[in-house]
């Protein structure tokens, strides 16, 4: 395809292939699975062009876009770009004083909400969304300044028509306001032009090429630059159809439903598969080690079929199909049985877990961006994928490092700079273009490996520097830690904050002796040492001083609303360490 924007990639996409399937989604009245074509597509988009005409709005207005994945996102994001407005796609997940303030800081003319009783949490704070003129909700009654997207959609002008023809529009007219997590302070909202997203779009379908067929499911949200990209104008790119998941708790009934050939995801997800098989193996000999020996097997395979091991011998291949067949298997139809390729990015994925993956014959490619890169900017290719790397560099992208081994990078892909934050633009942004990611790397051959972020790194009193998210992702890999946090900074040792899982936690203290309903078991001495005990063994391959002293043990999970987490599920350090600056000023006690 030839666009240049991301009007011309939906108008072309309509035009070649207006009968294939472009969507699916879930009717939660019929129970039923809906395939809408392009050709569909494109007349619901018309009418909410036409709709979103109506309000009048300003030239280069917000659409701020607060609704799960879905048809009528893609209906507002396509209406919105078609007239040279900018969508802001917003967390779901997000509480209100955050969207408030996104929604304020952007100056956003219009809300798509999901509900009515989301929008009425949002209302007691619009004086902070001064420019907002008009909400839409999918759902719920009719106001004045609030409307239901079906009379929105119906109650047009008599003498109106459809819009056929919408704004011309710059490759380099702005395409998004993407708001950054905000793991330390105010979100801030990465400025996206088309030509930045076009040009990672074609960059990824040079080493990623999709197929006829090809179906992705879609469930990391759209306010995440990775699925925006790689999930959603990825395949309109190359005429893939999008299935949209219900939600989390059904992804995995809608995986063995929908049976993608792809799918994007941060490692959570991975993790989790992970956690079950490990689960289902359980404590048996005889089942652990079979797993072992699958696992050995299927992973030799896999070096081979990589050109960096031998074949195996022909009596280990017959064992590899039989282990195959009896345990990999049935980890595979977990995902729907198709999986060509299952992409992951925005954190490291656990070595155990893509070693153990890929054995198991699941196709995981690891990449690596940022939101102001729009955001890949490296990936693994399924020709050739080191799992303990994020790739080489997408075609058209410059790499290099800087001071303290930084990791800085070049492309069309570069964002525009943050909205109306030119001071913060500058700090990461160079005037010859680099773009400055934070993040520590080591480059061999051109293969990327990232080494933890520069802000990240913990320097303990003594002078030892720990990089800690390693060391959190390699305790998290137990399923009995749900979430960890690390910490030390200027202190004589490490200490780790610990989230149980509180069902496996209940088993665990039962045969600890503890009773698991009592908060008090959770600061027994006995739970103490048997958790410093298994977070020891599970940091055995770092150093010595890198492996936490104390650990606080909770079983209150860390969430977007308690404000622990950013929505996407990174973990704010700063204020995790404010929560429980108590418990740690008694963890350093005496030293």
């Amino acid at each position: 395809m030839a666009a240049t924007t991301l009007n011309d990639l939906f108008r072309e996409r309509v035009l070649l292939t207006p009968e294939r399937e472009a969507y699916r989604q879930f009717d939660a009245k019929s129970q039923q699975w809906i395939s809408y074509s392009w050709a569909q597509i494109h007349q619901r988009v018309l009418r909410w062009r036409t709709a979103l005409k109506q309000e009048d709005l300003p030239t280069g207005a917000r659409i701020a876009i607060l609704v799960p994945n879905s048809i009528e996102h893609v209906c507002m994001d396509q209406a919105a770009l078609s007239l040279g407005f900018v969508p802001v796609p917003l967390h779901v997940v997000d509480n209100p004083e955050n969207l408030a303030f996104v929604i304020g800081d952007c100056g956003a003319s219009l809300l798509l909400v999901d509900s009515a009783e989301r929008w009425a949490a949002l209302e007691k704070l619009v004086e902070r969304m001064p420019a907002l003129r008009r909400v839409v909700y999918l759902n719920g009654p009719d106001g004045k300044f609030a409307r239901c997207v079906d009379s929105w959609l119906t109650c047009l002008d008599r003498d109106s028509d459809q819009i056929e023809n919408g704004t011309v529009v710059e490759p380099d007219s702005l395409a998004a306001i993407v708001y950054t997590s905000g793991t330390t302070g105010r979100p801030k909202g990465v400025m996206l032009s088309h030509r930045n997203v076009v040009s990672n779009v074609n960059a990824i379908k040079a080493v990623m090429p999709l197929q006829d067929g090809d179906l992705y499911l879609s469930f990391l949200p759209l306010s995440h630059t990775l699925e925006r990209t790689v999930g959603y104008y990825q395949p309109m790119a190359a005429g893939a159809t999008v299935a949209f998941a219900r939600s989390i708790p059904l992804l995995m009934d809608d995986m063995r439903v929908v049976r993608p050939t792809m799918m994007v995801s941060v490692p959570r997800i991975y993790e989790r598969v992970f956690t079950g098989v490990q689960e289902k193996v359980g404590t048996s000999a005889m089942r652990r080690r079979l797993f072992a020996l699958l696992t050995d097997l299927g992973w030799r395979r896999f070096e081979h079929t990589q050109s960096r091991g031998p074949n195996l011998s022909l009596a280990s291949r017959a064992l590899l199909v039989m282990l195959d067949w009896l345990i990999a298997r049935p980890v595979r139809a977990r995902f729907g049985g198709r999986l060509r390729a299952a992409v992951t990015g925005g954190a490291a994925v656990p070595s155990e877990v893509a070693r153990t993956l890929l054995a198991l014959g699941i196709p995981l490619v690891q990449g690596y961006g940022l939101t102001e890169s729009s955001p890949v900017i490296a990936s693994n290719t399924l020709e050739s994928n080191d799992p303990s790397s994020v790739g080489h560099a997408l075609p058209g992208v410059e790499v290099r490092l800087g001071e303290q081994d930084e990791l800085l990078a070049r492309s069309d892909s570069v964002m525009l700079g943050y909205w109306g934050r030119p001071e913060d633009s500058a700090k990461v942004l160079e005037k010859d273009g680099w773009l400055h990611t934070g993040d520590r790397a080591q480059i061999e051959n051109g293969l990327i490996r990232i080494k933890g972020r520069l802000k990240d790194i913990i320097v303990t009193s003594t002078g030892e520097k720990v990089p800690p998210a390693d060391l959190e992702a390699a305790i998290a890999g137990d399923p009995l830690f749900e979430q960890v946090l690390v910490l030390g900074e200027q202190r004589p040792y490490l200490i780790a904050i610990l989230v149980l899982n509180r069902q496996r936690w209940a088993g665990r203290a039962v045969e600890l002796g503890l009773d698991p309903a009592s908060e008090s078991s959770l600061r027994a001495p006995t739970a103490t040492r048997w958790a410093l005990e298994r977070v020891s063994q599970l940091a055995k391959s770092f150093p010595s001083y890198a492996t936490p002293r104390a650990v606080f043990l909770s079983v209150e999970p860390w969430t977007v609303a308690n404000g622990l987490i950013t929505p996407t599920l990174k973990p704010k350090r700063a204020a995790i360490a404010s929560r429980y600056a108590a418990e740690i000023t008694e963890l350093y006690r005496g030293h």
